[in-house]
């Protein structure tokens, strides 16, 4: 609402190039500003409803997840998933089993996601119900260093960082490598897969011109992270979110172990044991850091909160040192704090609980991973590479057809009789057996029409390449075939044998078509024709 008013006051001749600029701004940091802030800026703005003109209420918290009640008596709340990660999350000692109890490991999973949308409009932008892809990767918090890092460093991305948004500056082309090595991002596991992501999207089909990755403001940030990036697309809607890569730190498996009272974590041997100190070892910060721990006070517990002590007991012994920290500041500043356990609210005074700190040897190190998460919208994804491959033939704006990469085109060649002559049908049988052998989705068209209609209407719907039986398929050994590609309606001339194992490896990427013409002959006309055959 906030985006058409300002967009409509910019139109205006009237109005100056400084309130431009500044509305402008407003623009840029929109997802930055706080509850307030945006009831300041439709105030100072004059915003109004745009059905009825009225004043509109100050802004209001909204949840985006979908409540529902379980079972017949409606008694126990539900809420429909946000995102499929968090399945993940339950599994994680299951998966950290399955790879010998070491990190870093990933899991990965597709489902679909629920989120109240107030307004969905846009097609496949904004939804209720939507797919989701995410890859969830779990790695040491003091080693966030990617082994396969240096095989993104040299890709050049289109960067916007938070620093440049809210000075007002325009997303930079970057090197990764410099990227990370400066600061702009994070760590190389988060540069590798934003450099991963990357290449999938343009393999795809997204242009890299309309391709770009921007940095999450702080007051963006989602509350699970510490650093976010997201893939964003340019179409007719505008810059669109199409892919999220976070670093979700340790947030969920600390959030999970909390309420399940099952610490989750990964161990990881020390070469020799070692004692934490009070004070860490400056030489040795990595794994010289406080042991922190709640001790609890039974009797004070036990006489508050009675049958719920126990409760609150298991709670307060599953807390990792980030969170005692935290209840700590607020013990030494108020003197109490609240936990939220089971849909219950407990008040916790300095009487009840005290922070203990201790030395420990220990032989192995417990670590909670840290969480890089790659996020794929999928139906986003689609839309823009809808829009990202539509052409129109040059000189002939009525033949429109998709640019698919052949490796996601529904059907990777079409097969075409050059009519409906019967000396054609079992060498359309033999290549449609072929090609079903090799695992190429392809498709049969021997309708009537004449063969250039049936050339459009495949390149239609983004068929990447196109066989063609003609004449002298039938009349000449070796039995050839044309393969035509649809992008530069540019034929060559082929055996039938060796067809189905070209088009795979066009479609898979092992071969371009530029190498396919450089090795069999252009095709300029059949040679033969009906009157050389035998008659039927």
């Amino acid at each position: 609402l906030l985006t058409a008013h300002l967009q409509k006051l910019m139109s205006d001749k009237k109005c100056t190039a400084e309130k431009k600029a500044e509305m402008e701004n407003v623009l840029t940091q929109l997802d930055n500003y706080g509850q307030q802030e945006l009831a300041d800026l439709f105030v100072n703005y004059n915003v109004k409803s745009p059905i009825t003109g009225n004043d509109l209420s100050p802004p209001v918290s909204f949840n985006l997840m979908f409540k529902t009640s379980i079972g017949p008596g409606g008694n126990m709340p539900g809420y429909l998933r946000p995102e499929t990660a968090q399945g993940i999350f339950l599994n994680f000692k299951r998966l950290l089993e399955f790879n010998q109890g070491k990190l870093p490991f990933a899991a990965a999973q597709i489902g679909n996601s629920f989120r109240n949308e107030i307004s969905p409009r846009s097609g496949l932008i904004r939804v209720r119900e939507f797919t989701m892809a995410e890859i969830e990767h779990f790695v040491d918090p003091s080693e966030k260093n990617h082994p396969k890092f240096q095989n993104v460093a040299d890709l050049n991305v289109l960067l916007y960082s938070s620093k440049a948004q809210v000075s007002g500056q325009s997303a930079n082309v970057m090197r990764l490598g410099d990227a990370v090595q400066q600061g702009v991002i994070n760590n190389s596991v988060l540069g590798y897969f934003i450099g991963r992501i990357y290449l999938f999207l343009t393999k795809i089909g997204v242009s890299p011109e309309k391709l770009r990755f921007r940095q999450h403001m702080e007051n963006e940030m989602a509350h699970y992270a510490c650093d976010c990036w997201d893939a964003e697309s340019k179409t007719s809607y505008g810059w669109i979110e199409i892919v999220g890569c976070a670093d979700r730190s340790c947030y969920d498996l600390s959030c999970h172990a909390r309420a399940t009272k099952v610490p989750l974590i990964a161990e990881k041997p020390l070469k020799e044991p070692i004692s934490f100190q009070n004070k860490p070892d400056p030489l040795a910060v990595r794994i010289t850091v406080n042991v922190v721990q709640f001790e609890a006070n039974k009797g004070a517990i036990g006489k508050a909160y009675k049958k719920d002590a126990k409760v609150v007991m298991e709670y307060l012994s599953v807390c990792d040192e980030c969170y005692i920290t935290e209840m700590e500041q607020l013990l030494n500043e108020k003197g109490e704090f609240t936990v939220e356990i089971e849909g219950k609210t407990f008040k916790l005074t300095k009487d009840m609980v005290t922070v203990k700190r201790f030395q420990k040897t220990l032989h192995v190190e417990e670590i909670i991973p840290n969480v890089i998460e790659p996020s794929f919208g999928i139906g986003r994804i689609m839309y823009t590479v809808f829009e990202h491959t539509f052409r129109i033939r040059e000189g002939d704006e009525q033949r429109t057809f998709f640019s698919f990469p052949a490796v996601v085109a529904p059907f990777k060649c079409s097969v075409l009789p050059l009519s409906q002559n019967q000396e054609f049908m079992p060498f359309v049988k033999e290549l449609s057996e072929a090609l079903t052998r090799n695992g190429i989705s392809h498709k049969v068209d021997d309708s009537s029409g004449s063969i250039g209609r049936r050339y459009a209407r495949t390149d239609e719907v983004g068929v990447a390449f196109g066989i063609t039986i003609d004449f002298d398929t039938v009349n000449r050994t070796p039995h050839t075939a044309t393969l035509r590609d649809r992008d530069s309606m540019r034929q060559i001339r082929a055996e039938i044998s060796e067809l189905p194992a070209i088009i795979r490896d066009l479609a898979n990427g092992y071969l371009t078509w530029a190498d396919v013409e450089a090795k069999y002959p252009q095709f300029e006309g059949q040679e033969t024709g009906k009157k050389d055959t035998i008659e039927e």
